[in-house]
């Protein structure tokens, strides 16, 4: 882990997208943070001394699904499948697919020949829920990071910046960061050969010495999504007076179950369809959900 010296600063862009508006002022107080996302090998340890099963390993609970097909909820997780070409880039379930059997040792699947722990040590643990993540987190004796102290760490001392290492997104002509290359969701060359995950570390580091903290795998925050930012005052007389209204609402219209912010964008990250390989980006996930894109890293106060 690294420490990350507390202070205030300027959260969030106006630039890109809504819901990273409006910007404003956070203060987080000192926090170590993991330097790069949890590995398989790391996860791997966790589930061989504690016997965890993942959410994605679980059964589905149709409560949790109304009008789903019975015959559809078998375990698993949602995988990334390329399509044969140029889609309509408003219809995302045209390259999401629900992977049965898929889970953090075989991110596509049972039948996919892919082994994380044999294949990919030390790339990062895809597959994992909320609930995981803050599993792992406990065993660790460590916790998720918030919202904020994930951006504080993310942009390295370059407040302002779009970029997790300045404003330019090729400095030096250089690629640094694991995100899509070509035409997405169909055409993709590889990040520095990586299709997909690459192992950790393999990019640069930002200006605190941490690794992948945009693109390669998007990764959970505690924090509930709001579709935008809310004021830091009005935040916490929610989470502390109103908990279960907040996280009520956090949810999909339709849905029960919260949705948590996710940071960091990942390699499926296209300029061309989701410029979210950058500090202040944030995407809403539901904390039951399982893709072969997010991971995550852990902090301690």
């Amino acid at each position: 882990m690294i420490r990350v010296e507390g202070g205030t600063f300027r959260m969030g862009s106006s630039e890109f997208y809504a819901d990273e508006t409006p910007v404003h002022e956070r203060t987080v107080a000192s926090f170590q943070i993991d330097v790069h996302p949890v590995t398989n090998e790391q996860f791997a340890a966790f589930v061989e001394a504690t016997g965890y099963v993942t959410v994605a390993e679980r059964p589905l609970d149709p409560a949790d699904f109304p009008g789903a097909d019975p015959g559809d909820l078998v375990p698993g997780g949602l995988v990334f499948t390329p399509t044969s070409g140029p889609v309509d880039l408003r219809e995302w379930r045209q390259w999401w697919r629900w992977g049965a059997g898929a889970s953090w040792r075989h991110p596509f699947g049972p039948e996919a020949s892919v082994d994380a722990l044999a294949d990919r040590p030390a790339h990062p643990v895809v597959q994992v829920s909320f609930e995981d993540a803050s599993a792992y987190a406990e065993w660790a004796g460590k916790r998720l990071p918030t919202e904020a102290e994930f951006e504080f760490a993310a942009r390295g001392g370059l407040e302002g910046a779009r970029f997790a290492w300045g404003d330019e997104e090729f400095p030096d002509g250089r690629l640094m960061v694991n995100r899509w290359q070509g035409s997405f969701p169909y055409r993709n060359t590889g990040a520095e050969g990586w299709v997909g995950t690459s192992p950790v570390m393999t990019f640069p580091a930002n200006g605190y010495g941490l690794f992948d903290v945009t693109g390669n795998v998007w990764e959970w925050t505690t924090d509930f999504y709001t579709a935008r930012h809310t004021p830091p005052g009005v935040e916490a007389v929610d989470a502390e007076r109103r908990p279960n209204l907040l996280a009520a609402a956090s949810a999909e219209p339709g849905s029960r179950i919260p949705r948590r912010v996710l940071k960091g964008g990942s390699h499926l990250c296209s300029p061309d369809y989701c410029l979210r390989y950058r500090p202040a980006a944030r995407s809403p996930q539901s904390d039951d959900t399982a893709t072969s894109h997010i991971g995550f890293r852990c902090a301690r106060s």
